[in-house]
């Protein structure tokens, strides 16, 4: 099996991770990996989702600068995720699946997609950080508090 996936790395002109790294496949200008394989005797770990925490204590629940718009809910988020990751002697580069859910503003039929792919592209496929985990972003109607717009969860190996 690991040599099936070494040679589609190579022959589609991926690179080739180190032994035992998971291997991510994907375009190289994309924000999310097309598939990750989680190889050999790699522990998993699954980061239940997590919520934005409040943004501006001043603001009163139901004001949309309460926990802030998509972006700063997204930042938020993913501080949170990378702690709860670090607890666990892992990092946001371990990441293999993330699963985002986003709700549509107050006023808006859609999702902010943008707003979450900016704060999404300042943690991942960055020169500091250039993992790319596979990823699925999906609208709900709305989470348990009327003013979250976000909620990640994530599964990472290493």
């Amino acid at each position: 099996m690991l040599r099936s996936i070494l040679f589609v790395c190579v022959a589609a002109g991926f690179m080739v991770p180190a032994a035992g790294s998971p291997v991510r496949i994907g375009p190289p200008d994309a924000p999310i990996s097309t598939s990750v394989a989680v190889l050999g005797d790699a522990r998993i770990v699954y980061v239940s989702g997590q919520v934005p925490d409040i943004a501006d204590s001043a603001a009163p629940p139901g004001s949309p600068k309460r926990y802030g718009d998509t972006e700063t809910q997204t930042r938020s988020v993913l501080a949170k995720v990378e702690k709860a990751l670090a607890a666990q002697g892992l990092g946001l580069g371990d990441v293999v699946m993330m699963r985002v859910f986003l709700v549509a503003p107050s006023g808006q039929s859609r999702m902010d997609f943008a707003g979450m792919m900016k704060a999404y592209r300042e943690r991942f496929g960055t020169p500091q950080q250039p993992a790319k985990p596979a990823r699925t972003t999906v609208q709900i109607a709305g989470l348990y508090d009327p003013d979250f717009l976000v909620e990640i969860e994530v599964t990472a190996a290493k």
